[in-house]
């Protein structure tokens, strides 16, 4: 995996406490893994910089599965 394949997107839990979603690619797949065990509580920036990362994670499996 190398780190254009791997986005990182702030969020909070429920508590408030900063967390992160990770979004990657795995197999031609893409993985979302959220804070352990929490809910991902997301400011309406940080929902636009999710969707750009699971639209550049799709781009690279797109790309991964022309090869």
């Amino acid at each position: 995996m190398t780190a254009q394949d791997e986005w990182s997107v702030s969020c909070r839990d429920l508590a408030g406490r900063k967390r992160a979603l990770t979004v990657f690619t795995s197999n031609g797949r893409i993985v979302l893994v959220g804070p352990p065990g929490e809910a991902a509580v997301l400011e309406p920036l940080d929902v636009g910089r999710l969707r750009a990362a699971l639209r550049d994670a799709v781009v690279v499996v797109g790309e991964e599965s022309r090869e």
